[in-house]
């Protein structure tokens, strides 16, 4: 069974994939996988730029979204007369001749990743090239990313990369075959600095700690005064900065249900 594996750290947001996607199916007939997806409106593979964080700690990470190709796909389901269909590799085909006047299947998608077709009165969506799967190809998608941030095979050979993986939506119970590694969570960053002197401190100890899981982590201040804690989960925590001649800095109950800038943190000499 195929299933995708996106790599969201090494995706620089070039492009790339959702612009060969446009020149692999625009004006080119895939039968029966898929007829020409129109020049405008569709996004069979969607990069979505996600930014967090406030100036001037920004981050700007991007996701790679093509069909989730699910095993238990609720297009199936609503389809219901085969219209559309899973492979036996895994890959799951809107039929272009069958699915023709099915405009509800566009809405049966959680992922958004249906589209309508006006002038062909068709749902398309990603078909994983299964025109080019066929002949022991990758999807152009795959081939094109040039950091290798999308990798396309067999269950089996990417088990090691799955393990360590996660889905979109798990709740949904969808159970889809595209996996992804690093998606964007939530960071806490900021600037530590002398107001006696106005200059940034450099080495000052920087600790984050989960006041529910305990969990802790530990920067230090790089040479411009900046901290940046990454990758943290929702919850409440207790922040600490402490440097040798300085009074520590402590904000208990620090919430983070998104990404946050504390600012400039002034320490006071002891």
């Amino acid at each position: 069974m195929k299933v995708f594996v996106i790599d969201v750290a090494k995706c620089n947001g070039c492009y790339n994939c959702q612009l060969v996607c446009k020149d692999e199916h625009v004006d080119n007939d895939w039968s029966p996988y898929a007829k020409p997806q129109p020049d405008t409106g569709h996004f069979w593979m969607k990069l979505v730029d996600i930014e967090h964080g406030s100036v001037p700690k920004v981050k700007i990470e991007y996701q790679a979204r093509p069909c989730m190709h699910c095993d238990n796909a609720k297009c199936i389901e609503v389809a219901g007369d085969g219209s559309v269909y899973k492979r036996n590799d895994g890959l799951v085909i809107i039929d272009p001749e069958k699915a023709t006047g099915r405009k509800d299947l566009v809405d049966s998608c959680p992922y958004g990743a249906i589209y309508w077709n006006d002038k062909l009165n068709l749902p398309q969506k990603c078909t994983g090239c299964a025109h080019l799967v066929d002949a022991g190809e990758v999807p152009r998608c795959v081939e094109a990313c040039a950091t290798e941030a999308i990798k396309f095979g067999e269950e089996e050979e990417l088990k090691e990369l799955i393990s360590q993986a996660e889905v979109l939506q798990p709740e949904l119970g969808l159970k889809p075959r595209v996996y992804y590694l690093n998606l964007p969570k939530f960071f806490v960053a900021g600037e530590v600095y002398d107001p006696d002197i106005d200059e940034v401190l450099e080495g000052a100890q920087v600790s984050l700690i989960n006041n529910e899981t305990g969990q802790s982590w530990t920067e230090t201040t790089d040479d411009f005064g900046d901290f940046w804690i990454r990758r943290l989960n929702s919850g409440c925590y207790t922040l600490k900065i402490e440097k040798n001649g300085y009074q520590p800095y402590q904000v208990q109950d620090l919430k983070v249900d998104k990404s946050v800038n504390i600012g400039s943190i002034a320490l006071k000499r002891e």
